[in-house]
């Protein structure tokens, strides 16, 4: 069973800002491969369904991005899944616009939803799919990531959803190597 988490911030005000890449990311795969839809559960937007013949749990935690662990953590101890089995989608302020990159553990980069997952699993081998949201060193990083997509981003942020949902549903078919070795440097956003 594999466990796909899409970090966010719940609630209307922070829809398409760009802490939000993760839900959209989520979002956007669920409904191009016709998964279902997703009920409330574990203080999360969960969904349970097949994929290439795999169980698979999606999630979006409610607890806002600073507590996402303690939504992860309640799943994997509920579900019985394997840390190897996890794939957590998040945005990279390092980053440019649009910019994929799969990791394997590793720091948390000073994401804090990426923080309280660690410290709640108490193990950082868990797998990324990071997508960049750059930074603008003039503006409050909270500020920043809770701001929304300007509207030269938006098709940067599109074109890398829409590859996002080609790396998922790889994820199904190969190891995790060879996805990093498949698509690592490939997306770099439009204007890179």
């Amino acid at each position: 069973m594999k466990l796909i988490v899409g970090l966010g911030n719940p609630g209307r005000e922070y829809e398409d800002t760009r802490h939000n890449i993760g839900f959209m990311v989520v979002d956007y795969f669920v409904k191009a491969n016709s998964l279902g839809s997703f009920t409330e559960k574990f203080n999360a937007l969960l969904l349970k369904s097949t994929f290439n013949n795999e169980q698979l749990i999606i999630v979006k935690p409610l607890s806002f991005m600073n507590l996402s662990g303690d939504v992860v953590q309640k799943v994997v101890n509920y579900y019985k899944i394997d840390i190897n089995d996890i794939i957590v989608i998040h945005d990279d302020l390092d980053m440019p616009v649009g910019k994929i990159k799969l990791k394997l553990g590793g720091s948390s980069g000073g994401h804090n939803g990426i923080k309280d997952i660690t410290n709640k699993l108490g193990n950082d081998n868990y797998k990324h799919l990071k997508i960049g949201i750059a930074n603008n060193k003039n503006i409050d990083t909270k500020d920043y990531v809770l701001g929304k997509f300007k509207d030269n981003d938006k098709k940067e942020i599109m074109f890398a959803i829409y590859h996002a949902n080609d790396i998922l549903k790889d994820y199904f078919k190969y190891d995790f190597n060879d996805l990093m070795s498949r698509y690592n440097g490939v997306y770099d956003g439009l204007s890179n």
